[in-house]
């Protein structure tokens, strides 16, 4: 994939329902603005606008569950919808694909690397990311709770059980096993001293964790 010369930058929605996720992302692409215009990243905003690109980032969103990609899709404001994701199991890229996603990619992507393929999107390709070893999150990247120390695995379990996910439920989600989980819970309840998961959920409402589900609400028009 080589940078595609545009006209002007192509026009980018970032979809996700936490604010400081969005900001985050947003952040990556600071100094790609002749290539990346970032169309919306305020969750209380409407965006009215059609855009090419609609980057749904998978943060603590229910990947097993396609509605909402597929609610993206249908809804005909981006010209190509794109998930921004950890989790490559096949049976994930291929549903997605079906679907009719135009590209999966990796948060594992340099900024860089994350702009020449939305360039190949935009160009008409279709792409998915290499299946990526696990790996810390790139740099630019934000998540709720980062400063706090968690890790990203750690700010997505705590988000999921925010929402009311049972262990089974997270698991299921974030493609790790029982024991994974509960090992990150027993590392998130330790870093803000929960003693129990009703604590942990009421630090995670507290401190931003609860989705805020207006934006995606808003781009499907309730089509869900």
């Amino acid at each position: 994939m080589g940078q595609t010369p545009n006209a002007r930058p192509i026009r980018v929605a970032l979809v996700d329902d936490y604010d400081v996720v969005l900001a985050g992302l947003a952040h990556m692409f600071d100094h790609y603005a002749d290539r990346i215009e970032v169309a919306e990243i305020d969750v209380n905003t409407d965006l009215k606008a059609h855009v090419d690109i609609a980057l749904y980032d998978s943060f603590a969103q229910p990947e097993t569950d396609h509605q909402e990609i597929g609610a993206l899709v249908r809804s005909g404001r981006a010209d190509h919808v794109v998930v921004y994701t950890w989790n490559f199991q096949p049976e994930l890229v291929a549903e997605a694909s079906k679907i009719g996603i135009s590209g999966y990619l990796s948060k594992t992507l340099p900024a860089r690397d994350l702009v020449t393929a939305l360039e190949a999107v935009h160009a008409g390709e279709f792409v998915v990311s290499d299946v990526p070893r696990r790996a810390g999150a790139v740099s630019g990247l934000d998540w709720p709770g980062r400063h706090e120390g968690f890790t990203d695995r750690e700010s997505e379990i705590l988000a999921l059980i925010t929402q009311g996910k049972t262990n089974a439920e997270v698991a299921s989600i974030t493609y790790t096993s029982p024991n994974t989980v509960k090992t990150h819970i027993r590392n998130i309840y330790r870093k803000i001293g929960a003693a129990s998961r009703t604590q942990a959920v009421l630090w995670g409402v507290a401190h931003g964790f609860s989705p805020n589900q207006h934006r995606i609400d808003d781009w499907t028009h309730g089509s869900l």
